[in-house]
């Protein structure tokens, strides 16, 4: 580490401290959260999240894993696929990068025989200005090819179309670039794609409003659309896995 980078780290660590014990004398606002700020910077991908829950389903049959952001994280899966052994490994906020970093505890572990990853909308929210479309492609590549290596079957889920002013963070044309990659890259490599978009965008490009909450995240009647899309995709999947 050089002289810069050792003064920096230190002036970043006495503000953190000076900022905790400001919130927790109560002399700064509850709205920050030390606690989470702390966790945040030791486990950037947050493997703790889902840390118990695999430790209990190791050794179970799971299925299916659905590894991916909020909205995956907010899929009610035993409502949707009632009575399948189908794992949520959603955690909402995350980058494709962090979904890489805990693919291996969240899906391989687990020893699944499909996994269906879908991420990339907080990329172009979080990180266009450093980050090229094309680096969502690399990081679901990369997380197709640790789970083929260890003999689980891949679907790869397209962007959801957004609406109104979640617009302007994730432009239509950049979603449309995104799956068109995505598309590619499974039909060239004999991968299961899952077009949600086309199951839930309007004749004006845009997310259908009785499908959402906020014009980002879907709503009960959204995923109630998406499920048989899932379902039929998940079905394939297994049909190609006891070839």
């Amino acid at each position: 580490m050089s002289i810069i980078q050792g003064i920096l780290s230190f002036i970043s660590l006495t503000i953190f401290s000076a900022l905790c014990g400001l919130h927790y004398f109560g002399h700064l606002s509850a709205k920050y959260d030390c606690e989470t700020s702390y966790t945040f910077e030791k486990d950037w991908g947050n493997l703790q999240r889902h840390s118990s829950s695999n430790t209990q389903l190791l050794g179970s049959t799971n299925e299916v894993v659905f590894m991916g952001d909020s909205i995956t994280d907010r899929m009610n899966i035993s409502m949707l696929f009632p009575n399948k052994p189908y794992v949520n490994r959603g955690i909402g906020g995350q980058i494709t990068s962090q979904m890489l970093l805990r693919f291996r505890s969240d899906v391989i572990n687990l020893h699944p025989r499909v996994v269906v990853i879908l991420g990339g909308t907080n990329d172009l929210k979080k990180m266009k200005k450093y980050h090229p479309i094309e680096g969502i492609l690399e990081n679901v590549k990369s997380m197709a090819e640790l789970a083929r290596v260890n003999n689980i079957q891949v679907i790869i889920a397209s962007l959801l179309p957004v609406c109104g002013e979640k617009a302007d963070g994730r432009p239509p044309f950049d979603i449309l670039r995104v799956n068109k990659l995505l598309f590619e890259y499974a039909s060239q490599n004999g991968i299961i794609y899952l077009d949600y978009f086309y199951a839930l965008v309007g004749s004006d490009g845009l997310l259908k409003q009785e499908l959402t909450t906020d014009c980002l995240h879907i709503n009960e009647a959204g995923y109630m659309i998406m499920a048989p899309f899932a379902e039929a995709a998940i079905q394939k999947a297994q049909k190609t896995n006891s070839n």
